[in-house]
């Protein structure tokens, strides 16, 4: 059995993509349709409770969460590339802290950002406070990372491309908003990092599937995507 990955254009499930063509794995897609909010029809929420994408199909069951999916595949093909250190490698430590920063620090308050109707609520101005208080805090994560990322020293993680994608989004979403808080070339390490990721074969085979332009992650543009909308 093949993998699937349920997916939406230029989210989470990118991030994943990016680790099932890195390890070289068989995998097969499937569109969850946020234009007909299909992540909370009742067959998505079989593969994902929470109803948020992605979801893995696997031959254990389904997966969610994209740091968990993440971290599994990656220790169980080792066989194919070493994305992740062993458990008793001594930089294990190390990386599960970075990978833990980037999903429940950076990743978490760009969904806040994103969607600040669901933190805020519908008043304009608590959303403004909102949003102007996470571009600080996210500049913040940018200085720290621009000077302490280093998860195994000299080796290629799934966590430099777990980066790499949250350094595409600020730049152009949410799509209606001024973005100019973030220039990614200020984080002078992270835009050589950007750089880096989407040079490799690997990843344009991802930036093909969804239309995200030969800079995806140094200068990204709103998607063209051949099936489905970045909602």
């Amino acid at each position: 059995m093949s993998y699937v990955l349920h997916y939406a254009l230029d989210n989470a499930s990118l991030i994943v993509r990016l680790v099932l063509e890195e390890l070289h794995l068989p995998y097969e897609t499937a569109l969850v349709d946020r234009r007909v909010s299909a992540q909370h029809r009742p067959a998505y929420q079989k593969l994902n409770p929470a109803g948020r994408i992605p979801a893995l199909e696997t031959p254990d069951g389904p997966m969610f969460e994209t740091a968990a999916i993440c971290l599994w595949l990656a220790d169980r093909h080792r066989d194919r590339m070493l994305l992740s250190p062993a458990p008793d490698h001594p930089g294990r430590g190390r990386f599960l802290s970075w990978l833990f920063f980037l999903s429940n620090t950076v990743h978490a308050e760009m969904r806040a950002l994103f969607y600040p109707d669901k933190y805020a609520g519908s008043d304009p101005r608590a959303q403004d406070a909102l949003s102007k208080q996470l571009h600080r805090n996210l500049q913040a994560h940018f200085d720290v990372l621009n000077t302490a990322w280093r998860t195994v020293e000299g080796d290629l993680t799934f966590c430099d491309m777990y980066l790499a994608v949250l350094l595409r989004w600020p730049a152009i979403y949410p799509a209606s908003a001024d973005t100019s808080w973030y220039d990614l070339k200020r984080w002078s390490a992270l835009h050589a990092l950007a750089r880096r990721i989407e040079a490799r074969d690997t990843v344009a085979r991802a930036m093909m599937a969804e239309g995200l332009g030969p800079t995806p992650f140094s200068a990204p543009h709103p998607p063209t995507p051949p099936e489905g909308s970045a909602l």
